[in-house]
Protein backbone atom coordinates (compact mmCIF):
# COMPACT_ATOMS: atom_id res chain seq x y z
CA UNK A 1 0.00 0.00 0.00
CA UNK A 2 2.42 2.92 -1.33
CA UNK A 3 1.54 6.70 -0.57
CA UNK A 4 2.01 9.60 -2.69
CA UNK A 5 1.76 13.49 -2.79
CA UNK A 6 0.74 15.43 -5.79
CA UNK A 7 0.63 18.98 -5.59
CA UNK A 8 -0.61 21.83 -8.28
CA UNK A 9 2.28 23.88 -7.29
CA UNK A 10 3.98 26.60 -9.45
CA UNK A 11 7.11 24.34 -9.12
CA UNK A 12 5.51 21.08 -9.68
CA UNK A 13 6.59 21.61 -13.11
CA UNK A 14 2.61 21.03 -14.65
CA UNK A 15 0.73 23.52 -16.34
CA UNK A 16 -0.44 26.59 -15.05
CA UNK A 17 -2.26 27.20 -12.29
CA UNK A 18 -5.53 28.64 -12.89
CA UNK A 19 -7.57 32.34 -11.30
CA UNK A 20 -9.88 31.31 -9.35
CA UNK A 21 -13.54 32.80 -10.39
CA UNK A 22 -16.81 32.86 -9.01
CA UNK A 23 -17.78 29.30 -10.16
CA UNK A 24 -16.10 26.09 -10.56
CA UNK A 25 -14.63 26.21 -13.60
CA UNK A 26 -11.21 23.71 -13.19
CA UNK A 27 -9.89 21.43 -10.92
CA UNK A 28 -6.56 21.90 -8.86
CA UNK A 29 -5.86 18.57 -9.05
CA UNK A 30 -7.42 15.15 -10.15
CA UNK A 31 -6.84 11.73 -9.00
CA UNK A 32 -8.81 9.13 -11.00
CA UNK A 33 -8.12 5.34 -11.81
CA UNK A 34 -6.04 4.46 -14.59
CA UNK A 35 -7.20 2.46 -17.43
CA UNK A 36 -5.21 -0.42 -16.70
CA UNK A 37 -5.15 -1.65 -13.15
CA UNK A 38 -6.79 0.76 -11.38
CA UNK A 39 -6.39 0.81 -7.74
CA UNK A 40 -8.54 1.55 -4.82
CA UNK A 41 -7.81 6.14 -4.50
CA UNK A 42 -7.74 6.72 -0.94
CA UNK A 43 -7.18 10.22 0.47
CA UNK A 44 -5.89 10.84 3.88
CA UNK A 45 -4.22 14.77 3.88
CA UNK A 46 -5.69 17.65 2.38
CA UNK A 47 -3.45 21.32 2.43
CA UNK A 48 -5.28 24.32 0.78
CA UNK A 49 -3.61 28.06 0.44
CA UNK A 50 -3.25 31.06 -1.86
CA UNK A 51 0.14 31.76 -3.45
CA UNK A 52 -1.25 35.27 -4.17
CA UNK A 53 -1.44 38.73 -2.86
CA UNK A 54 -4.47 37.78 0.91
CA UNK A 55 -7.31 40.46 1.19
CA UNK A 56 -9.99 39.33 3.23
CA UNK A 57 -11.79 37.02 0.69
CA UNK A 58 -13.57 34.02 0.34
CA UNK A 59 -12.70 30.89 -1.04
CA UNK A 60 -14.76 27.51 -1.20
CA UNK A 61 -13.04 24.44 -1.69
CA UNK A 62 -14.87 21.34 -3.08
CA UNK A 63 -13.72 17.38 -3.68
CA UNK A 64 -16.14 15.34 -5.39
CA UNK A 65 -16.06 12.29 -7.01
CA UNK A 66 -15.60 12.06 -10.68
CA UNK A 67 -16.73 9.22 -13.35
CA UNK A 68 -14.14 10.80 -16.11
CA UNK A 69 -10.65 12.83 -15.85
CA UNK A 70 -10.59 16.45 -16.89
CA UNK A 71 -8.79 17.25 -19.94
CA UNK A 72 -5.37 18.69 -18.60
CA UNK A 73 -1.78 18.22 -17.24
CA UNK A 74 -0.72 14.95 -16.45
CA UNK A 75 1.24 15.59 -13.52
CA UNK A 76 3.40 12.57 -12.02
CA UNK A 77 2.67 11.91 -7.91
CA UNK A 78 5.69 11.55 -5.82
CA UNK A 79 6.05 8.35 -3.63
CA UNK A 80 6.59 9.12 0.30
CA UNK A 81 8.57 6.35 0.36
CA UNK A 82 11.48 6.11 -2.65
CA UNK A 83 11.34 2.60 -2.27
CA UNK A 84 7.78 2.47 -3.39
CA UNK A 85 6.83 1.81 -7.33
CA UNK A 86 5.21 4.63 -10.02
CA UNK A 87 1.90 5.33 -8.82
CA UNK A 88 -0.88 3.32 -11.28
CA UNK A 89 -3.21 6.54 -10.60
CA UNK A 90 -4.09 9.15 -13.16
CA UNK A 91 -2.84 12.69 -11.78
CA UNK A 92 -4.06 15.50 -13.34
CA UNK A 93 -3.06 19.25 -12.44
CA UNK A 94 -4.05 22.87 -12.78
CA UNK A 95 -6.95 22.26 -15.09
CA UNK A 96 -9.13 24.58 -16.38
CA UNK A 97 -11.86 22.11 -17.10
CA UNK A 98 -12.95 19.19 -14.47
CA UNK A 99 -14.28 15.84 -15.41
CA UNK A 100 -17.65 14.33 -15.11
CA UNK A 101 -18.64 15.53 -11.72
CA UNK A 102 -20.92 12.71 -10.14
CA UNK A 103 -23.98 14.45 -8.67
CA UNK A 104 -24.21 15.21 -5.26
CA UNK A 105 -21.15 13.63 -4.68
CA UNK A 106 -19.17 16.19 -2.71
CA UNK A 107 -17.13 14.47 0.15
CA UNK A 108 -15.14 17.69 1.21
CA UNK A 109 -16.08 21.32 1.23
CA UNK A 110 -14.65 24.13 3.41
CA UNK A 111 -14.93 27.86 2.95
CA UNK A 112 -11.93 29.80 3.81
CA UNK A 113 -10.85 33.25 4.53
CA UNK A 114 -7.92 33.51 1.44
CA UNK A 115 -5.35 35.08 4.20
CA UNK A 116 -5.79 31.50 5.82
CA UNK A 117 -3.93 28.23 5.03
CA UNK A 118 -5.56 24.98 5.74
CA UNK A 119 -4.81 21.23 6.44
CA UNK A 120 -7.25 18.46 6.70
CA UNK A 121 -6.39 14.96 7.91
CA UNK A 122 -8.18 11.80 8.30
CA UNK A 123 -9.05 10.19 11.03
CA UNK A 124 -8.19 6.56 10.91
CA UNK A 125 -10.49 4.85 8.83
CA UNK A 126 -12.42 7.80 7.68
CA UNK A 127 -10.47 8.17 4.52
CA UNK A 128 -11.77 9.37 1.33
CA UNK A 129 -12.01 6.28 -0.99
CA UNK A 130 -13.11 5.60 -4.62
CA UNK A 131 -13.35 2.35 -5.86
CA UNK A 132 -10.69 0.23 -8.12
CA UNK A 133 -12.63 1.15 -11.48
CA UNK A 134 -11.04 3.14 -14.61
CA UNK A 135 -11.95 6.55 -14.54
CA UNK A 136 -13.55 6.76 -11.30
CA UNK A 137 -11.91 9.06 -8.52
CA UNK A 138 -11.95 12.72 -7.04
CA UNK A 139 -11.07 16.23 -8.16
CA UNK A 140 -10.23 19.12 -6.12
CA UNK A 141 -11.32 22.66 -7.26
CA UNK A 142 -12.13 25.87 -5.93
CA UNK A 143 -14.02 28.96 -6.59
CA UNK A 144 -14.35 32.73 -5.23
CA UNK A 145 -16.73 35.79 -5.56
CA UNK A 146 -14.30 38.19 -4.59
CA UNK A 147 -10.34 36.46 -5.02
CA UNK A 148 -9.47 35.39 -8.59
CA UNK A 149 -5.83 35.05 -7.70
CA UNK A 150 -4.21 31.52 -7.61
CA UNK A 151 -4.22 29.30 -5.01
CA UNK A 152 -2.34 25.91 -4.22
CA UNK A 153 -3.21 22.19 -2.68
CA UNK A 154 -1.67 19.29 -2.19
CA UNK A 155 -2.95 15.83 -1.58
CA UNK A 156 -1.74 12.53 0.34
CA UNK A 157 -3.17 9.89 -0.82
CA UNK A 158 -2.76 5.78 -0.75
CA UNK A 159 -2.97 3.11 -3.49
CA UNK A 160 -4.85 -0.39 -2.53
Amino acid sequence: MAKYAITNGSTSGAGTQQATAAAYTGALIGLTGANAAPRRIKIYDILIGTNGTPADNFLEFDISRVTTASTATSATPQPLDQADATSLTTTTVNSSTFGTITTNSNLFYLGLNERASYRWVAAPGGELISPATSSAGFQLRTRSGGYNGTVTGTLHFEEQ
